[in-house]
């Protein structure tokens, strides 16, 4: 089976926000739809691996802000590429305002926020299946969503080209987000600690002569 044909399927990029009374919490999720009208309810997929996932379990709420184009690489590296378990990602973030369930939503490189109850989680393995009723929700401008597709074409940072290490051992680097693994052989199941992406998201860099 050839994995890239996921590649092909249509997704946007969001900040996915909740709170609690102690801190803000936030992360990059490529998932997040609409399912019903009446009531409007969207839906959510988040890996377990985001702090963020565990805190939408507390919270029983959510707020998705939606990407637009002229997101920042920065923006996305802060809430993409760093764990809410070891740093605050709001501390220094200024782009963002509370909405009126106390969630911050994002105010620059976006264009509509939406922010919704939980009235259910299914399971999925890896990642948890939210899906909320929706209670607040504002358009910030009609700038175009910024695509998954969009988003490696022309804001993902490009891997630069790295050699092997003094040992003379393989280097696999991520596509996504440019982590490097060192080993002869990556692993089926291996995950990115950085971006959460699967092993076929690796690329050998060099080989051990």
């Amino acid at each position: 089976m050839n994995t890239k044909a996921l590649d092909k399927l249509t997704y946007g990029l969001f900040v996915l926000t909740t709170h609690d009374e102690k801190k803000d919490y936030g992360c990059i999720i490529n998932c997040a739809i609409q399912v019903t009208f009446n009531p409007n309810q969207i839906c959510i997929c988040v890996n377990k691996e985001n702090h963020t996932h565990d805190m939408i379990l507390k919270t029983r709420s959510f707020t998705v802000s939606s990407l637009s184009t002229s997101v920042k690489s920065e923006t996305i590296s802060n809430f993409g590429f760093q764990s809410g378990r070891k740093v605050d990602k709001f501390y220094t973030f200024e782009d963002c305002r509370r909405n009126s369930n106390g969630d911050f939503y994002i105010t620059a490189g976006t264009n509509c926020y939406i922010s919704a109850a939980v009235n259910n989680a299914i399971d999925l393995g890896t990642h948890t299946l939210f899906v909320g009723t929706i209670t607040e929700m504002e358009v910030l401008s009609e700038e175009p969503s910024c695509t998954y597709e969009f988003y490696l074409k022309n804001i993902k940072p490009q891997p630069q080209a790295v050699g092997t290490t003094s040992e003379g051992k393989t280097i696999w680097k991520c596509t996504i987000c440019g982590y490097e693994y060192v080993g002869e052989e990556i692993a089926f199941d291996f995950i990115c600690p950085n971006c959460k992406h699967p092993s076929s998201y690796f690329v050998k860099i060099e080989q051990t002569n």
